[in-house]
């Protein structure tokens, strides 16, 4: 029994220690599905995946989430505030704007 759990916590460390290597280096997996009846193409499907940490995908110049709203606080607020200065401009462009005749 004492043997089963040393195994089970050599397991765990390989296991560890791939997760480890994956996120550091990073992996890509790619595949297409194509479905055809008679040569007619009905539908395709393109896969692509990208597994790798965070520093990894930074270096890599994969950030979409610093900019993404629903992930970063930051983005939100600058969202917010270009909302803001849009709604400003397009009142000053409205009293800058020349009469109609």
């Amino acid at each position: 029994m004492a043997s089963y759990g040393l195994q089970h916590s050599t397991q765990s460390t390989n296991l560890a220690d791939i997760l480890e290597r994956v996120l550091d280096k990073g992996i890509v997996i790619a595949g297409d599905i194509s479905i055809s009846l008679v040569g007619v193409e009905l539908l395709s499907i393109k896969v692509r995946l990208l597994i790798a940490s965070v520093d990894k995908a930074a270096e890599m110049g994969i950030n979409w989430w610093e900019s993404d709203p629903l992930l970063s606080t930051r983005a939100r607020q600058l969202e917010t505030e270009n909302q803001l200065l849009q709604e400003r401009l397009t009142r000053l462009e409205q009293r800058l704007a020349p009469p109609a005749d």
